[in-house]
């Protein structure tokens, strides 16, 4: 019978080892991310205002009025 030495329970080892490596970057991932789809820090409504702002489509007063209504 085949696969039933001492390797065995190496295999088993390396296999829960491999799984082990994969949850931990997963998890890397999801927290370097912020767990958000967009996988900013800001959220995309954010973004779109002080792209706006940036453009000179709308002034100081009226960015820092809708920044504060986003918060």
């Amino acid at each position: 019978m085949m696969g039933y030495g001492p390797m065995m329970g190496w295999m088993w080892i390396w296999s829960l080892l491999g799984l082990a490596v994969l949850v931990v970057l997963v998890w890397l991932v999801v927290r370097l991310t912020g767990g958000r789809p967009d996988g900013a820090g800001g959220s995309s409504a954010r973004r779109i205002l002080d792209a706006r702002y940036a453009r000179g489509e709308i002034d100081e007063e009226e960015y820092r009025r809708r920044r504060t209504g986003l918060t």
